[in-house]
């Protein structure tokens, strides 16, 4: 097999391996997953920026609603103690009283109770509204974490077998000529050689000058010219 032969070879072999690794790169189902992501986020953020302007009402609901427990609590065993009847008139009337008393102080407290619910319904619900919207992202999150890490080890696979044979086909290629391609990759990436195509190569897609195209044209088998451009070695394909 000749130079131009193996040197082809080994810049198809290196040109896949980027085509993999940039499919890696670039999946779809990453570019959906991050936009995905940024939906969650907004959706995480009006969330808390909810909770935060609950909380005050929230405290104090749960305070009123305490408040209330305790008088009902104490109206319950009051009624109780006087359907009994057993205690003194004196004693009685103070029950009495302690009864009107607590009647009006819980009917405030219930008002302020339901005050606040009515207050806190549209907030829960819109909170409610939040959580429903983001289940399925969060289900189509999973779907993509998965499938992601089932295309990035298929991936890693076809890499790693396109190095080991990529090391074959590189030992194929004489020691100097190797020597000038690994160092025009090292400089230009991807691969170090390129195709001439209409007077151009095809790594940098600059045209030859006049010059160059000659003495490209002109070069006895075995021979190679850099690009001048991007350094890479010119072939013909």
């Amino acid at each position: 097999m000749s130079d131009l032969e193996d040197l082809t070879r080994l810049m198809e072999a290196d040109r896949w391996i980027e085509k993999v690794r940039a499919q890696g790169d670039n999946l779809p189902e990453s570019q959906e997953l991050e936009t995905l992501e940024h939906e969650l986020n907004q959706l995480a953020e009006r969330l808390r920026s909810l909770e935060a302007e609950r909380g005050p009402t929230r405290d104090a609901f749960n305070e009123a609603a305490d408040q209330a427990a305790t008088l009902r609590a104490r109206r319950d065993e009051l009624e109780a103690r006087l359907a009994s009847a057993s205690a003194p008139a004196r004693e009685l009337s103070a029950m009495h009283h302690e009864l009107e008393n607590l009647n009006s102080r819980l009917s405030t407290a219930e008002d302020v109770e339901v005050g606040l619910l009515l207050e806190l319904e549209p907030m829960d619900e819109a909170a409610d509204a939040i959580r429903a919207s983001a289940q399925p992202l969060v289900r189509r999150r999973r779907e993509l974490q998965e499938a992601i890490r089932e295309l990035t080890s298929s991936l890693v696979e076809e890499r790693t077998s396109l190095l080991a044979q990529r090391g074959e086909i590189a030992a194929r290629v004489s020691a100097p000529l190797r020597k000038r391609y690994e160092e025009a990759m090292a400089r230009a990436g991807i691969s170090g050689a390129a195709c001439v195509d209409a007077d151009r190569c095809d790594g940098c897609r600059i045209a030859l000058s006049p010059l160059d195209r000659d003495r490209f044209r002109s070069l006895p088998d075995g021979e190679f010219l850099n690009c001048s451009s991007c350094g890479r070695i010119l072939i013909t394909c």
